[in-house]
């Protein structure tokens, strides 16, 4: 038999006055291990208390967060002051924290230290390890849930930036407690394919054991001897897990790993058109350069062509030529002038010319002139030279004066 029919609202209500007014309840004090924490941009704290039982959801408001004295970490323990009370529009109750204090460390994180320190030991953190991610791939592997909404960010973020790169989704389990191994399982199927230039290990935010199977230490090493760079996108921003110190490059989401995995097809476009204006800019100043230069070289072989050097010498040579035939010319008058002056001495000294008055040249029979009586001998035979021709004498006798 029903008392009254109520609505949703006048339920929430009633039961919201019972929590407030029940005495323990109204001031609690609950020790458990945080996880599913998020800190909204409000200020406001939402995480959930759990231990091995069961969870409870906690809301601490901005006025109470200013009064910690320490920052709240998903898998510490922890002791919260504060009342159970029913939130009215979903009808859920929380625990609405005055105080939080500090318990302890809980298993999980325990754990997690324990691998993480284990792993920096052996240098699998080293920055050194890691490469550089491929600025331009052409073939991106994906290894996640088919069925999530992180291939569905990831895909939408890659069409949008650049449809022309080829996708190859590696479907795996990311959350249970053997999720781990389907992961490992999906990322040695993507290790087979050479053609990956790079490969997104991705899965969309939850609580700490909800993203446990990425700080299994099995596949974190798995992750770490990758023979292609991978990119993790684990959760929301404040997630780190064991994948993310071992991977190449972690972004803080799925899209984000997106982002920075798929370059714009836009900016290429941009930027390859801003370097071909470059270009073309830069080849027209070079070709002005050096159209410049081919007209100064041609300006310099017009003035030193060997033709206009040819013609040159021509002229050069018409003015030698004719200095020297004035100098010649001047030299042989001089010289005639010389001839005639010498000409003139020969004729006056001439001695054939004394033969015109009368007188005689007697030669030897050898040639030679007589001109003494002590040459002559008699019975010998001589020339007489008169300026008309020549006799010959002999001697009978020879007078001396």
């Amino acid at each position: 038999m029903f008392l009254k029919l109520l609505t949703v609202s006048q339920v929430n209500i009633y039961i919201k006055k019972q929590l407030d007014n029940d005495f323990i309840l109204k001031n609690v004090k609950v020790k458990g291990e945080i996880s599913n924490l998020k800190h909204h941009t409000s200020g406001h704290i939402y995480f959930s208390l759990k231990d091995e039982g069961g969870s409870i959801n906690c809301v601490m408001f901005r006025s109470f967060v200013k009064n910690l004295n320490f920052k709240l970490e998903c898998g510490i323990s922890v002791i919260v002051y504060g009342k159970v009370s029913v939130y009215l529009r979903d009808g859920s109750y929380q625990i609405y924290c005055d105080e939080i204090e500090r318990e302890g460390i809980g298993d999980l994180f325990i754990k997690l230290e324990e691998v993480k320190k284990k792993l920096l030991s052996e240098g699998l953190f080293d920055l050194k390890r890691k490469r550089k991610i491929p600025p331009y791939p052409k073939n991106v592997g994906i290894v996640t849930s088919e069925t999530g909404a992180a291939v569905f960010d990831i895909i939408n973020v890659a069409r949008r930036r650049n449809p022309y790169i080829n996708i190859f989704i590696y479907p795996a389990n990311v959350q249970g407690s053997l999720a781990h191994l389907s992961i490992i399982k999906g990322l040695e199927e993507a290790y087979e394919n050479k053609d990956l230039d790079v490969i997104i290990l991705a899965r969309g935010g939850g609580s700490i054991e909800e993203l446990w199977c990425f700080n299994e230490e099995a596949l974190a090493r798995v992750v770490s001897k990758s023979p292609i760079p991978i990119v993790t996108g684990v959760g929301h921003e404040v997630d780190t897990t064991l994948v993310d110190y071992v991977s190449d490059f972690r972004a803080p989401t799925p899209s984000s790993a997106a982002e920075v995995v798929f370059f714009s097809a836009e900016d290429m476009t941009k930027k390859l058109e801003d370097i071909n204006a470059l270009i073309f800019e830069r080849s027209l100043k070079n070709i002005r350069y050096f159209l410049n230069s081919v007209n100064n070289i041609t300006m310099i072989l017009e003035n030193y062509n060997p033709i206009n050097q040819i013609v040159l010498s021509y002229q050069k040579i018409d003015e030698l030529t004719n200095k020297l035939d004035n100098k010649l010319s001047s030299y042989l008058k001089n010289l005639w002038l010389n001839v005639d002056v010498y000409n003139s001495l020969l004729e006056a000294h001439n001695p054939f010319n004394i033969l015109k008055k009368g007188y005689a040249i007697i030669e030897n029979k050898d040639g030679k002139i007589v001109d003494e009586t002590s040459k002559i001998k008699s019975k010998d035979s001589y020339n007489i030279i008169f300026k008309d021709g020549k006799i010959k004498a002999y001697v009978d006798d020879v007078e001396k004066l």
